[in-house]
């Protein structure tokens, strides 16, 4: 079996162990393509919660559209997004947006998201603020074109699998399920679903609780780590 066949082999059993185990997720929180298109850009370092209530003021001051962004004084719509952290950064970013949306499609969301996904992605790459992740984050969830989204918990789970070194840059831990999985938008949604789910209840970044993992018979740390653990090790000393 070649390194690519094993590659995907793993990739879909870990993703089979996942959905036995956590089952459907229905993810991605927002209502709308515009809304994950905010999320998406207002989510980067900050949690969802905070997202939220700068989505909600948003919505409350009657400035949630691609128009009345735009025309919002970039001030007013920092302090707007003063919940996610990093707001007048934010402000520039969605104005950008708003502004890209304007010039090239008059403000017509749908005709940019219709886009074929990697051309789609090159050009949400050419916006101000938006890096890979957020471009792959409006590709797949507000596109619904499939484009593997690599986040922390991605990366995290990755490295704990033994699939990618911590020193690979984003399009190499990207291309490991874009070139081993289906392009299919439903399976990356439903995984990096399920990779999250996974990363909050099970795979943390500290403290992982790998007794019991569903991944553990896959995962090259875990059972590293339950070997290590105190229990084990006082096991192994009376068998000595």
């Amino acid at each position: 079996m070649t390194n690519a066949a094993k590659t995907r082999a793993r990739l879909l059993e870990v993703y089979r162990r996942l959905y036995d185990t956590y089952g459907p997720q229905h993810w991605w929180p927002g209502e709308t393509p515009f809304e994950v298109c905010i999320g998406a850009i207002l989510t980067q370092a900050a949690s969802w919660s905070n997202v939220e209530k700068g989505l909600a003021n948003l919505k409350d001051a009657g400035v949630f559209s691609v128009k009345a962004l735009r025309e919002t004084p970039q001030h007013e719509l920092a302090q707007l997004l003063y919940p996610c952290g990093y707001y007048n950064a934010k402000a520039r970013k969605l104005k950008a947006f708003v502004d890209h949306l304007g010039e090239r499609y008059s403000d017509d969301l749908g005709a940019f998201l219709a886009r074929p996904a990697e051309a789609l992605r090159d050009e949400l790459l050419g916006v101000h603020g938006i890096g890979e992740e957020t471009a792959d984050d409006i590709v797949l969830y507000a596109a619904g074109q499939p484009s593997f989204v690599v986040d922390a918990y991605t990366r995290r789970l990755l490295a704990r699998l033994g699939l990618a070194d911590s020193t690979w840059p984003y399009e190499r831990r990207r291309a490991l399920f874009m070139d081993a999985l289906p392009r299919d938008a439903a399976l990356f949604n439903e995984y990096h679903a399920l990779i999250v789910r996974h990363g909050k209840e099970r795979c943390r970044k500290r403290e992982p609780l790998c007794e019991g993992c569903p991944l553990l018979g896959v995962c090259a740390e875990g059972s590293v780590r339950l070997r290590k653990t105190p229990s084990n090790e006082a096991g192994e000393d009376k068998g000595d």
